[in-house]
């Protein structure tokens, strides 16, 4: 269900933090639905159980998550989660207009990345490499 990339400059708990978002909104994990326990998962990926409860509460901070007091922590049902996230994407899409338009990479030439990377997604070949990253593995 998670899976961590050791590899990544991003903390451990925002790779949980997404993970589970993105469960939530795909509708994987279903409202009211309960999530593995604190020590549970924290065994399960072999890390440290603050590490997980930093997790959980940005999830509950940002109303993905809700505890009940001696039960654990539950899928949230707010319909509102799902445009939250898309609104995230945006922006993130928005600073890499931003970055291209500083490059001076064409308009075309980015959308036409953009169609392409989805179309990839689409068909299920999700793994896109960059050059940065195809540097690294030579």
């Amino acid at each position: 269900m998670i899976a961590i990339d050791v590899q990544s400059r991003k903390p451990i708990y925002e790779q949980i933090v997404e993970r589970f978002e993105t469960l939530i909104v795909s509708g994987v994990l279903a409202p009211d639905s309960q999530l593995p326990s604190v020590r549970a998962l924290a065994m399960e990926l072999s890390i440290n159980p603050n590490t997980i409860q930093k997790a959980y509460t940005m999830l509950e901070q940002e109303r993905f998550i809700y505890p009940v007091r001696g039960r654990g922590n539950f899928v949230s049902g707010d319909e509102t989660l799902k445009k939250k996230k898309q609104e995230r994407v945006y922006c993130s899409l928005q600073e890499l207009v931003r970055q291209g338009k500083t490059l001076e990479i064409p308009q075309e030439a980015f959308i036409s990345r953009v169609r392409e990377y989805y179309e990839r997604e689409s068909q299920g070949d999700g793994h896109i490499y960059c050059e940065k990253e195809e540097e690294g593995a030579k």
